[in-house]
C-alpha cells in the first residue's frame, strides 16, 4: 500500500502537470488516444517477454509519428488523424490479444493497471519521468502557454509553434508510458483529465492550476486506495472514479457561486 500511495503520488504530480496544458490547449482527445494506443505495443512486449513500458513507449512514438505524418501527407484534420490511428491501434491491439491464450492475466494488468503491484525499480522510473516532465514545464512554461492560447502569437513571439507542439506532444506521450503501469490504458486518460479540469475551474494561472491538479490528483489516490482497501475493489477504478467525482463536487459548487458573483457585480 505505501509503494502504491508513493507511485500514485508521482502519477497525480505528472499527469497534473502535463493534463494542465492538454486542458488549456483542448488535447483531450489527443490524451485518450495516446492512453488507448500503446495497447498493441504493451501487448507485444508481453509476448516477447519485454518490459511493458518498452512497448507502451514504442507504440506512443508510434501514434504520434503516425499522425504527424497523416496531417502533413494528406488534407485531413489533426482530430481526423489522431481518430484513424486511435481506433487503428486500439483494433491492432485487440487483434494481438484475441491470437493469444496467455493475455488473461496480463490484459486486466494492462487495461486496468497493477496499483498494489508496484515495484522499486517501478517507483524509479515514475520519479524519473515526473522530475523530467516537471522540469520540461518548468523551462519552456512560457512557450507552452503561448502555444495553448495561440499558435500565431506563439510564432511572433519567436518560438517555433509546431516544435513545442511536438514538445507537449512527448510529454503527453511520457505521462501516458509512466500512468499506464499504475492505472492501466483504460484509466490513465482519467488522472489525465480530470484533477486538470477540476484546478480550471478555481485557478487562471498556470502555476496554481498545476499545484491544484497535483494536489487533488494527490486526494483521489489516497482516498482511492482506501476505498479500494475496505471494500474490495479495484485500486485503479476507484482512483479515478474519485478524481471524477472531485470534478463534479467542484463543478456543481463553482455553478452555485456564478449567480451570486453576478448579484455581487451588478450591485457594485
Amino acid at each position: 500500500m505505501l509503494n502504491a500511495l508513493a507511485a500514485g503520488t508521482l502519477v497525480a504530480i505528472a499527469c497534473g502537470i502535463v493534463g494542465t496544458f492538454m486542458v488549456l490547449k483542448g488535447l483531450a482527445f489527443l490524451g485518450d488516444a495516446l492512453s488507448h494506443g500503446v495497447l498493441p505495443g504493451v501487448a507485444v512486449a508481453i509476448l516477447w517477454g519485454i518490459p511493458g513500458i518498452v512497448g507502451a513507449a514504442v507504440g506512443s512514438l508510434l501514434m504520434i509519428a503516425g499522425i504527424g505524418v497523416v496531417t502533413k501527407k494528406t488534407k485531413l484534420s489533426a482530430d481526423t488523424a489522431i481518430g484513424l490511428l486511435f481506433v487503428g491501434m486500439l483494433a491492432l491491439g485487440v487483434v494481438i490479444v484475441s491470437r493469444s491464450q496467455s493475455f488473461s492475466g496480463d490484459l486486466v494488468k494492462v487495461l486496468f493497471g497493477q496499483f498494489l503491484g508496484i515495484s522499486t525499480i517501478d517507483l524509479v522510473i515514475q520519479g524519473a519521468a515526473t522530475i523530467l516532465l516537471a522540469l520540461m514545464a518548468f523551462v519552456f512554461q512560457r512557450p507552452f502557454l503561448l502555444l495553448c492560447f495561440s499558435e500565431e502569437q506563439t510564432q511572433v513571439s519567436g518560438y517555433s509553434a509546431k516544435f513545442y507542439h511536438f514538445l507537449l506532444l512527448l510529454m503527453i506521450a511520457v505521462s501516458v508510458i509512466v500512468a499506464f503501469q499504475t492505472v492501466g490504458t483504460l484509466l490513465v486518460f482519467g488522472m489525465l483529465i480530470a484533477p486538470a479540469a477540476s484546478s480550471s475551474f478555481i485557478s487562471r494561472r498556470l502555476g496554481s492550476m498545476m499545484v491544484l491538479a497535483s494536489g487533488f490528483g494527490f486526494i483521489a489516490v489516497y482516498a482511492g486506495l482506501l476505498l479500494s482497501y475496505h471494500f474490495n475493489l479495484s485500486a485503479g477504478a476507484s482512483v479515478v472514479l474519485v478524481a471524477v467525482g472531485i470534478f463534479f463536487v467542484i463543478f456543481l459548487f463553482s455553478q452555485k457561486l456564478k449567480p451570486r458573483r453576478i448579484h455581487a457585480t451588478r450591485c457594485n
